[in-house]
């Protein structure tokens, strides 16, 4: 028998699952631009009748997030082989406009509404001197934790997990050995990365109080999950890597492939966690 060890003798028997997940980020939308005049203090497109009358799934892509969806698209054909098995696309406007700038070859999408971003319920259509000014007590409940807090009528982060994991058991379910890309939402791509990696609240909330510009989930950022490891070529049972890529701007990711080091603990470890 030859010394080498292949993956069926290291790894156990398990479930068929998924080979590989790559995640899209939509590019700039109408709301990106409004929520960010907003927090400058120009609350005026939340007063525009054509801004506020619709609900969220209807907003736009703008000229510069139409720019970066093409430049992801042109990232992703040079550094990725585009024959994936399934292409997922939330049904928001903004992620359907993505997904057909990617200009991906032979790409037939699926709209799914497991997909669809976290709902900010009456926070959704607010500027953020009205949130403050109307909701000044939920806004500090939200500060208390960012992860299970939910606005009122709207979702928690936690709550997106849940619904992103019946996403990646269809996936596993559907796609055993094969390779899927899906265009969605930041927060939605939070969860898939909260899910996948096993990342834990208290992991969470360090990396959203250090907002590092690598860790943030930009327009159009690119998350790839691999079964395989990028230097020995083994195969795992499950996702051992991950890239995050920014493809407009690459100095605002780490662009290169990164273990997944998922947490356990013993006894003494917990302890440690809640002390």
């Amino acid at each position: 028998l030859s010394s080498a060890r292949s993956p069926s003798l290291r790894y156990p028997p398990h479930p068929p699952r998924l080979k590989e997940l790559v995640l899209v980020r939509h590019g700039e939308s109408e709301g990106n631009v409004a929520h960010m005049r907003s927090l400058r203090g120009d609350h005026s497109l939340y007063d525009n009748p054509h801004f506020a009358q619709r609900h969220s799934s209807q907003w736009r892509l703008t000229d510069r997030g139409i720019e970066e969806a093409i430049k992801a698209g042109a990232w992703i054909r040079e550094h990725m082989d585009t024959r994936f098995d399934r292409f997922y696309v939330s049904e928001y406007v903004r992620a359907m406009e993505t997904a057909a700038r990617l200009q991906l070859p032979s790409a037939v999408w699926f709209a799914e509404t497991f997909l669809r971003e976290r709902d900010l319920g009456i926070f959704d259509l607010m500027s953020h001197a009205e949130r403050r000014r109307k909701f000044a007590e939920e806004l500090r409940r939200r500060e208390r934790d960012r992860f299970f807090f939910a606005p009122p009528g709207g979702e928690s982060l936690a709550d997106v997990c849940l619904r992103v994991d019946r996403m990646i058991n269809i996936l596993h379910r559907e796609c055993p050995d094969q390779r899927v890309i899906i265009v969605c939402h930041g927060e939605v791509m939070w969860a898939f990365r909260i899910r996948l990696e096993r990342m834990g609240q208290v992991q969470y909330r360090e990396m959203e109080q250090i907002q590092s510009v690598h860790d943030y989930i930009h327009n159009c950022q690119v998350l790839h999950y691999s079964r395989q490891n990028p230097t020995t070529k083994e195969v795992a049972p499950w996702f051992t890597h991950m890239r995050s890529v920014c493809p407009w701007d690459l100095g605002r990711s780490r662009n290169t492939w990164e273990e997944i080091q998922r947490p356990k603990y013993d006894s003494a470890q917990l302890m440690q966690q809640v002390s």
